[in-house]
């Protein structure tokens, strides 16, 4: 390879580099710009709603929820103990019939003493894009509070309000992994921006009995 190829591929390869970096930044920025306004870390600040969105986290083979989702959960039935909501919307991956994140959060959602009827299971929360576009194409949400960390709170309000919900994202810690967080937004700017199709399913209003979407009774 000549020098004079040699120099243009690295200059090639350094304005790939910049376009990346500065489109990452430009996601980041534009994602938690517009929705600094809609989220709080205190709960005197949340208005009342139909729902509080649980999104899935990892939980054990045992069924134990890890740390991130069970900080959600706790979460979750404390506003609806306070009256905030009326239902709680659990969703997450279902993916093999071993690993099953909606039934264990809904075992300790019940556990907590929350009455059947008001808890409610997703098994295709596939994403947050997914978890925020079927609340509102399945279970047929209008307004909802989200529970998550403050490192993803940003992108999950973004991909709620683009989804057609009216949406307040109450931030529960400040766990998370940052960087990817940084890559993930990338991705939830394209999602709310282009809106793509979900794995449909038959309407299961939030209006009604929870029970009507669950998979089964609890073990």
């Amino acid at each position: 390879m000549s020098r004079s190829t040699s120099r243009v591929l690295r200059i090639a390869g350094l304005a790939v580099t910049a376009l990346v970096g500065s489109s990452v930044v430009v996601a980041n920025l534009v994602v938690v710009g517009r929705t600094s306004d809609d989220l709080t870390r205190d709960v005197d600040d949340l208005g009342p709603a139909q729902v509080v969105i649980v999104p899935g986290a990892g939980v054990y083979p045992d069924g134990t929820l890890g740390r991130p989702v069970e900080e959600r959960v706790r979460a979750a039935v404390a506003l609806h103990d306070a009256g905030l909501v009326e239902k709680i919307l659990l969703s997450g991956d279902n993916g093999t019939s071993t690993y099953n994140e909606p039934d264990a959060m809904r075992r300790a959602v019940l556990e907590a003493g929350v009455p059947a009827a008001d808890v409610f299971t997703d098994y295709a929360g596939f994403s947050t894009w997914h978890t925020m576009r079927r609340a509102r194409d399945v279970f047929g949400v209008d307004d909802a509070i989200v529970v998550t960390q403050g490192v993803y709170a940003a992108r999950t309000v973004d991909l709620g309000v683009a989804a057609g919900l009216d949406v307040e994202g109450y931030v529960v810690s400040e766990g998370g992994r940052r960087a990817r967080e940084w890559i993930a937004r990338v991705r939830g700017l394209g999602e709310a921006t282009l809106r793509p199709r979900v794995t449909p399913g038959p309407a299961i209003p939030i209006t009604g009995d929870g029970r009507a979407s669950w998979a089964d009774e609890p073990a």
